[in-house]
């Protein structure tokens, strides 16, 4: 018969370990450790607490702190996974000083830092600005857009809200109806009815509590947008996914080391985010000791999607020298001119355009390529930025004409409208077009996709950042700083030295 070592299960094992040799020099954990106990000041928590005469004693917010930072750097989103780590991780124990905070603690923590997030996040500015990571002179801006803590049914303006609790309501009542005829069913089904009967109960209570307390969103032109009765400061984002209801979370990024100079999440479009986020940048960078023409001369690259009047104006005025192209730069870029991505998709004849119509002095007309005449229609007519003549042909000029798919823009028009430009002096758009179209526009605009997009794909598929957990815009905020910080204390820990 074969011996085996005996198992016995029920007996007490000691294992000895020192909390301090498990955060090891060089890591991230230590980092970590050494960033939160030598270089914040975490007074700032002080006001927190009002037990220094009775109540409990609490668990330090630096053993929180260091947790929350280290499981974010691991991909732990959750506060129950983080609860978990501290219990089972022996780098999570030794942080945690071999304290283990629950859950609630720790996302009561979290939710609740709008106060203290902003000074915390430059005094970790701070350690990398006396480390010699920022470089000052390159900046980008870029932003992802994730999920909220929402399903997108409870989306809706007021009226579809009020049908869907209608609907909730009849499921309600049907339920009841059935369970009443269910009495002598197996109390497994009842329970299960009774189950369903709560749910739709609170999904009556919930629409019907939001709908009273709040009023309908409205978008930039006056009118109702979808409102959401589960976190009502999110919105529905188009991505390269779908749409998802979340936030637009941004990030401006110093181009020596990819740290992130400014963090901030928004219920809003990119070319809303570009003044924001300077401002935000340069509140962070007055507070480590920067004067406030920082800035200025400095380079800006963002993509297309920060492409505004708004937003050029304002670089214009803080004296910021950007790069920020349109939509159709690529199209325009001879080095793609082979790529049917910016071909414009099934290949087809061009539409006309102004050059395929010849102008009559004389007569002060258009000739169409067909020789029939357009005629002025209006002067100095607006279109967003510029200034327009318009000119048109006769609709029945138009309505047998061969060429009628090519020179109209949609198939149901009755006649081609020809707008003109005006002499005017070329504007900002004008002229950043010029600027990214250049051989040095294009070479400095190359350097933004080596140096933003790296920090989102660390932050967010590395790190796991792919949604959000708690709710509301300042709830939401905190989490992505939160982020932001533990990218930059990760910086710290390959490029700085910490003594």
């Amino acid at each position: 018969m074969p011996k085996f070592k005996p198992c016995n299960y029920a007996q007490m094992t000691m294992l000895p370990i020192s909390l301090e040799n498990q955060i090891l020099p060089g890591s991230l954990e230590h980092t970590i450790h050494e960033v939160v106990e030598k270089h914040m000041d975490l007074s700032v928590f002080d006001q927190r607490y009002n037990n220094d005469e009775t109540g409990a004693t609490a668990i330090h917010p630096k053993i929180l702190l260091k947790v929350i930072l280290l499981a974010y750097a691991r991909g732990l989103l959750s506060s129950r996974q983080i609860e978990r780590a501290c219990v089972e991780n022996v780098t999570f124990i030794a942080l945690a000083c071999g304290y283990s905070p629950d859950h609630s603690t720790i996302a009561n923590f979290v939710s609740t830092m709008q106060a203290e997030i902003e000074s915390l996040f430059c005094d970790v500015l701070l350690v990398c600005e006396e480390m010699n990571l920022l470089g000052g002179s390159h900046f980008s801006l870029d932003g992802v857009k994730l999920s909220a803590n929402v399903s997108k049914e409870w989306s809706g303006t007021f009226d579809e809200l009020k049908r869907k609790r209608d609907k909730l309501q009849e499921k309600l009542q049907q339920a009841m109806a059935e369970h009443r005829q269910a009495d002598a069913q197996p109390e497994v089904e009842l329970e299960r009815q009774q189950q369903r009967e709560r749910r739709l109960q609170r999904a009556v209570e919930r629409l019907e509590q939001f709908l009273q307390s709040e009023q309908p969103k409205t978008g930039s032109d006056g009118k109702e947008i979808q409102s959401n009765a589960v976190d009502n400061e999110s919105v529905k984002m188009p991505t390269a996914h779908g749409v998802v209801q979340g936030y637009n979370a941004q990030a401006l990024v110093d181009s020596k080391h990819q740290i992130i100079l400014a963090a901030e999440a928004f219920a809003t479009q990119d070319h809303d985010n570009l003044e924001p986020m300077l401002t935000g940048a340069k509140k962070n960078l007055k507070a480590i000791g920067k004067d406030e023409t920082f800035f200025q001369g400095k380079t800006l690259t963002a993509d297309s999607n920060y492409h505004s009047v708004e937003s050029l104006v304002f670089c214009q005025t803080e004296g910021v020298d950007a790069y920020i192209p349109d939509i159709h730069f690529r199209k325009r870029d001879e080095r793609f001119a082979d790529r049917d991505r910016f071909k414009g998709g099934r290949q087809k004849e061009a539409p006309f355009s102004l050059t395929d119509f010849t102008f009559d002095p004389d007569r002060q007309r258009y000739l169409c390529p067909q020789g029939r005449e357009l005629t002025l229609h209006a002067r100095s007519q607006r279109n967003r930025y510029r200034i327009y003549d318009v000119y048109h042909a006769r609709p029945q000029d138009c309505a047998a004409c061969p060429l009628r798919e090519r020179c109209l823009s949609k198939p149901s028009a009755s006649r081609r409208y020809l707008s003109v430009p005006t002499a005017q002096p070329p504007n900002l758009l004008d002229e950043m077009k010029a600027k990214i179209d250049s051989p040095q526009g294009k070479k400095i605009y190359a350097r933004r996709l080596a140096m933003v997009e790296p920090v989102f794909a660390n932050i967010c598929v590395h790190k796991h950042m792919n949604r959000f957990t708690l709710r509301s815009k300042a709830k939401v905020d905190v989490q992505w700083r939160l982020y932001a910080l533990v990218h930059n204390i990760g910086k710290i820990c390959v490029f700085g030295t910490l003594n």
